[in-house]
Order: structure tokens, then C-alpha cells, then sequence
């Protein structure tokens, strides 16, 4: 696997109250990352996106062509860098990695901590109602990792998985179980212990199980 695309923030405005926004990204070659992304990079609203624990964003490219096949029109919007990701990786999605994966890229040590929510920006950038909803139903929201160790990232490093500590629960199945209407109390006390998980979802998880 290998890094295809870097992306950061250009601060725009968007909706119709005109909030600002760091979901318009522009690519960059390289970049250096320290605790909260990369450097340079805007996150506006912290209470869901940036700090420590989603620091950076990816998105898989399986995602753009089911949004694709669905919206034939976002053909040409709809595509790497687009929905506000950091990083582009051929090959990884929500299928395929599992909630406190940590992998090496370039100089860089990155752990999984969760799958990261649509919100309503994602519709109002692409000019279509619903399409935030879209992603949720279908499970494709892209992640967040936390940064373990600083360092430098380019197009073309290798990315290079180190440790897996929870091989069964993929950001997927992760999903079906925070977001499903039903869920075994004890997949989901067992979820909210899972090694690298962001502590919010760890508490989301344990209200659901409480409430199961």
C-alpha cells in the first residue's frame, strides 16, 4: 500500500448561514505532522473534527464509487481530496480496517480510533440533500487516526500496518454496532474496550450498552 494523495484545508465558507469550514482541502506533495495533523491543516468545529484523537482523516476510494454509482451527476466532484480526507490510500476502507489498527507512513505512526461522522457539510458542498445521510446508511464514512509519532509523509511513502490489536472489529462492523437500532449489550461493552478507541466513542458505546 502506498500513500496516493496528501490534502489540507483552504478555509471556506459554506451554507446558507456561511460557516466557515475546512472541508475544502487542496493536495499537497508532503506534509509534516505533529499531535494534531498536519501542520497547516484547519479544522473548524472541534467538537468533531481535529484534536488529539481525530487528527487525521482518510477516505477510501470504494466509498467515491458507491457515492458515484448513486449520484451518476457527482462523477466529476465526487473524487479523491473531495470529502475533506487528509489521506488517500488505494486499497484501505471500512472493510478492511479495524478500530486501533497502527500503521507507518513515511517518518509517521498513526493509530486508528474511529470511523468519523457525515454532517450536513458534506451535502451542502456537493450541491446534494441527503447525501450525508447516504454515507451513514451505507457505512461509508472514512476514519480518524491519532498520531503516535511525529513526523514527515509524501506521495508514493509505503504505508505499512505494524499492530492489529482488534483484528474482528472492522470500522463496518464498528458501525453496525454504534449506529444500529439493536445491539448485544455485550458486543457493545466489549467494543468500548477495545485498545485504541477514541474515549468518546468508548462512552457512546457503554450509554448504548447501558440503555440495551
Amino acid at each position: 500500500m502506498k500513500v496516493i494523495g496528501l490534502y489540507k484545508a483552504q478555509l471556506k465558507r459554506i451554507g446558507p448561514k456561511s460557516e466557515l469550514t475546512g472541508i475544502y482541502k487542496y493536495p499537497t506533495n508532503t506534509a509534516t505532522v505533529d499531535k494534531l495533523g498536519i501542520v497547516g491543516d484547519i479544522q473548524v468545529d472541534k467538537r468533531y473534527h481535529g484534536g488529539p484523537e481525530r487528527a487525521l482523516h482518510q477516505y477510501s476510494l470504494s466509498s467515491y464509487e458507491k457515492i458515484i454509482k448513486a449520484y451518476p451527476l457527482l462523477y466529476r466532484k465526487a473524487k479523491i481530496g473531495s470529502m475533506g480526507e487528509n489521506i488517500s490510500v488505494g486499497t484501505m476502507n471500512e472493510s478492511n480496517v479495524c478500530i486501533g489498527d497502527t500503521y507507518e507512513i513515511g517518518k509517521v505512526v498513526v493509530q486508528v480510533s474511529g470511523p468519523r461522522m457525515p454532517c450536513f457539510k458534506i451535502s451542502e458542498k456537493f450541491s446534494t440533500p441527503g447525501l450525508d445521510k447516504f454515507i451513514a446508511k451505507h457505512g461509508i464514512h472514512g476514519w480518524y487516526y491519532r498520531i503516535l509519532t511525529e513526523g514527515s509523509f509524501a506521495i508514493d511513502d509505503q504505508v505499512a500496518l505494524i499492530s492489529r490489536p482488534n483484528p474482528t472489529l472492522t470500522i463496518a462492523d464498528f458501525l453496525k454496532l454504534a449506529r444500529g437500532k439493536t445491539a448485544p449489550k455485550d458486543a457493545l461493552q466489549n467494543a468500548s474496550k477495545a485498545e485504541g478507541l477514541d474515549p468518546e466513542w468508548q462512552e457512546t458505546l457503554q450509554r448504548k450498552a447501558t440503555n440495551s
